[in-house]
């Protein structure tokens, strides 16, 4: 999950620490909930690609604990994972909201793209939702499903208009991810 790749890495951004502190660090804003038979694989498997080391840090009267830090293949890692939303994600409200906490980062075009692939992936579900709400309607007894399908599509019809604002916005972007000023604009 793209996700939690996202959020550990990101976490990982303020600094060294052990996996206990990451995991409440990705877990206070977010409604994440994060397990240890999940953290430590991830950790795991970016220490074997390189995007994460770690030390060993002894403690007195206790076992030594592990402390992890982002290296610079997992700061390009974040950058990449923060600047896409493929398709197959792109209707997961979290991935999307995700990488919108980060829009500020990334470049006008990823923005954009991101933005896209949520519009489109939100204009598939309301297709959807639209023809379930038909059959809902011409049933005799979908009176309350069609009060569900109703309240979906509103949902989804709000967040579609929030999606073209934010196509729309003109917000400064100081500089890219290596710091350097942003020459694209600030779209």
């Amino acid at each position: 999950m793209a996700l939690l790749d996202i959020l550990i890495l990101s976490n990982l951004r303020a600094g060294p620490v052990h996996g206990y502190e990451l995991k409440q660090r990705v877990q206070r804003p977010t409604t994440t909930r994060l397990s240890n038979n999940s953290l430590y694989p991830i950790l795991r498997r970016f220490e074997e690609s390189g995007a994460v080391s770690s030390v060993h840090e002894a403690q007195e009267g206790r076992p030594a604990r592990t402390i992890y830090a982002i290296t610079d293949h997992g700061r390009v890692l974040l950058t990449e994972l923060i600047s896409t939303l493929p398709a197959a994600l792109a209707g997961n409200e979290e991935e999307f909201l995700a990488r919108l906490n980060f829009f500020a980062e990334i470049t006008p075009a990823a923005r954009q793209s991101i933005l896209d692939a949520r519009a489109a992936a939100l204009d598939a579900r309301l297709e959807q939702a639209h023809a379930v709400l038909a059959d809902a309607v011409a049933s005799p007894t979908g009176a309350w499903r069609s009060l569900a399908m109703e309240h979906l599509v509103a949902t989804l019809e709000t967040e579609r208009r929030w999606v073209d604002e934010l196509r729309g916005m003109r917000v400064p972007t100081p500089t890219t991810p290596s710091g350097n000023p942003d020459t694209e604009g600030t779209r």
